[in-house]
């Protein structure tokens, strides 16, 4: 019979790649979700039944141990950037994680792999990084033969960054940026799947692998790569942190008078990560100890940016003929 694979946030953006990689290896998945009704993209990865949405709620203990039931591997990929609310930063990124870790030992589950990020950090002045770490801890407490992975940005076709980005270009000659001089290392969503089957399949050692694709650049660099690609041209402007933080206050307070219908665009938390760098630390393990060779983000985001070009799927057409010339 097929093994089983329990993945909890299983059709975001991260967990749907990590289903897709394990469906076509043959494993069984169970993609544990909040709202399995939203999460049906899942289920063609595999033959009829291979891939099932079910409900889960990580606050809760019966709940995560419920659809744990029988799992051969658990992948946790559930993250959150909301600071408030039940589905807060410590509910999920701490708690959630340890009590999914802990429950995993208790069924004797054979590899259980963590989705965290770089930058975390029990001191860390950003609770979003500070809740990651102890997480981590959390998850190496119940069960040291974890497989965590620390991902620096993210980008792919369902991203939240390039697209975000790319989307502002279309309302104006302006590109606002808090932190352009930080580093980040983006890595493509499906080099990090790659290393959470791995994981899963008991093919990669435990420990802490940070992942990061094979160049560093600043954030304003990324946003050049990203006008270059959509065809526009952007001044963009660097706001300083300090600003940033105020802005960030009344953006908050905004979304709260709004009741969540006005999102911020920038949370003060967001600033405070922004103020780090997020490259892979010196000597740590990595894709190469996993033997990936990461894809680099401009092979990549012409594949799904090509939307935001002022011509659309016709930019390469209209190119093309200016390249044309009269006999």
């Amino acid at each position: 019979m097929s093994k089983l694979v329990t993945i909890y946030g299983g059709s975001g953006f991260v967990g749907r790649y990590v289903a897709r990689r394990l469906a076509k290896d043959g494993w069984r998945v169970r993609v544990a979700v909040r709202r399995p009704n939203e999460a049906m993209h899942v289920r063609p990865y595999g033959a009829v039944g291979q891939v099932e949405p079910v409900f889960c709620n990580i606050r809760d203990d019966d709940s995560v141990r419920a659809v744990m039931q029988s799992a051969d591997a658990v992948v946790n990929c559930v993250g959150t950037f909301e600071h408030k609310g039940r589905n807060n930063f410590d509910a999920v990124q701490h708690e959630g994680a340890e009590r999914i870790a802990q429950i995993a030992a208790e069924q004797n589950v054979g590899q259980l792999v963590h989705v965290s990020s770089i930058g975390a950090d029990a001191e860390a002045e950003s609770l979003y990084s500070k809740t990651k770490a102890l997480g981590e801890e959390g998850v190496l407490r119940h069960f040291p033969n974890a497989v965590i992975l620390r991902p620096s940005v993210i980008f792919g076709p369902e991203d939240g960054f390039f697209n975000r980005f790319a989307g502002m270009t279309r309302f104006g000659p302006v590109l606002p940026v808090v932190g352009g001089d930080t580093k980040m290392q983006t890595v493509y969503v499906d080099d990090v799947a790659k290393a959470a089957a791995m994981g899963a399949e008991g093919k990669a050692a435990a420990g802490i692998y940070e992942l990061g694709g094979p160049e560093v650049h600043s954030f304003r660099e990324l946003m050049q790569l990203m006008l270059g690609v959509v065809r526009r041209r952007r001044l963009i402007v660097n706001i300083p942190f300090g600003i940033a933080r105020i802005m960030a206050f009344f953006m908050e307070i905004g979304q709260t008078l709004s009741l969540g219908i006005i999102p911020a665009m920038i949370t003060r938390d967001q600033v405070k990560t922004l103020k780090h760098d997020n490259i892979v630390a010196e000597g740590a393990k990595g894709f190469a100890d996993l033997g990936i060779h990461p894809v680099a983000v401009e092979a990549v985001l012409p594949d799904y940016l090509w939307r935001f070009r002022p011509a659309g799927q016709y930019a390469a057409i209209q190119e093309s003929a200016s390249n044309l010339r009269s006999e």
